[in-house]
């Protein structure tokens, strides 16, 4: 199978690349998403991992009409795994857009969700004016991660996570961008 050449570039951070996805990915990325620790951080990520999920996030991904640029934290230039986590940026309207992000269970506490979230905010592919993202209130670790990276807490809110089937407490944060 070939893989498809889209337009979203590479960006390198201190330990890793933020790199598009591709096919060869499923593997380690459904691994990881398997673990219910790690879906259960997330809005999107059921549990249990249905087949195919993974392959049709890389085919969403690849879209040239998609809304979201998905990119993979690749440690393997490194000595790291081939796949830490994922990155993405959701198009909003004016000028805005929204960070979601997951390091696998293995990597976490090392720093690599907030190197990956500051070379993103640094490259600004979506040229946004601001930024937006969001913690569970049961994710500290998350909600430090934006902080340290300049996002401002905005308030309480809540989310519906796929994996507890139920609607969570979140913290709402924002970036701006200086222009």
């Amino acid at each position: 199978m070939h893989e498809t050449v889209i337009d979203q570039d590479t960006y390198e951070s201190e330990r890793f690349l933020l790199r598009p996805l591709r096919i060869s990915d499923v593997g380690l990325i459904s691994m990881y998403a398997s673990d219910e620790n790690l879906a259960r951080a997330t809005r999107s990520i059921p549990h249990p991992l249905p087949p195919g999920t993974i392959e049709n996030l890389i085919k969403r991904a690849h879209q040239p009409d998609r809304v979201e640029d998905v990119w993979v934290l690749d440690g393997s230039a490194s000595g790291h795994a081939e796949v830490l986590g994922l990155i993405s940026l959701c198009r909003m309207d004016r000028a805005q857009s929204e960070v979601f992000y997951w390091v696998a269970p293995a990597f976490w506490n090392v720093g690599f969700a907030t190197e990956a979230v500051r070379t993103l905010l640094a490259a600004n592919p979506h040229n946004a004016a601001q930024y937006f993202a969001e913690a569970f209130q049961d994710n500290p670790g998350s909600a430090r991660v934006l902080t340290n990276c300049g996002f401002d807490y905005l308030g309480d809110a809540e989310a519906f996570s796929i994996a507890r089937n139920a609607v969570v407490q979140t913290w709402t944060y924002m970036l701006k961008i200086e222009s």
